[in-house]
């Protein structure tokens, strides 16, 4: 039985729900990481991911500018890490830097993978479709990674910036 509610009451029934750290360089060559909660798998063949991004984000810059990212599945060791990159502008922060995360560059797109990440997939801008207050950007992956040492992945566990493990 179904009962109706706000979409705000109903929406929040989505926890847990899977988080990413998208990599974009701008035009200074910084690697920019955001944390976003707004991912998918857009096609197996071609290999395409999506994400959306609100519109006033600084990595929405980065990601027309570089017309690639990385698009990576944390691990739990970098719970702080992603909770960092989600509440700091890459506008006037180095966030790589100022949290000393550890990084390698890409094979074969212009930008850099997170090393202690789950897995790193190299996105190509293919497609961005303005979608209210956020931009929905497709890429094509053109390499995926994984780690060499099973790690579990970081999950966002409700609201209030509570993140871990999905159980």
């Amino acid at each position: 039985m179904q009962k109706q509610v706000s979409f705000e009451k109903a929406y929040k029934t989505k926890y847990p729900e899977q988080i990413v750290i998208v990599v974009a360089k701008d035009k200074n060559g910084k690697a920019n990481p955001v944390t976003l909660g707004w991912t998918m798998i857009a096609s197996y063949e071609p290999a395409m991911m999506a994400i959306g991004v609100y519109k006033g984000h600084y990595s929405v810059k980065c990601i027309r500018h570089s017309k690639c990212f990385t698009l990576v599945y944390p691990s739990v060791d970098m719970a702080k890490a992603a909770l960092f990159f989600g509440e700091h502008s890459g506008r006037d922060t180095d966030k790589l830097a100022q949290f000393n995360t550890k990084t390698t560059p890409a094979k074969k797109i212009d930008s850099v993978l997170l090393t202690d990440a789950v897995a790193n997939f190299e996105c190509r801008l293919v497609k961005q479709i303005a979608t209210g207050d956020h931009i929905t950007f497709f890429g094509e992956v053109v390499c995926a990674h994984i780690n060499k040492k099973p790690k579990k992945r970081l999950y966002s566990l409700g609201t209030g910036h509570k993140v871990g493990a999905a159980r």
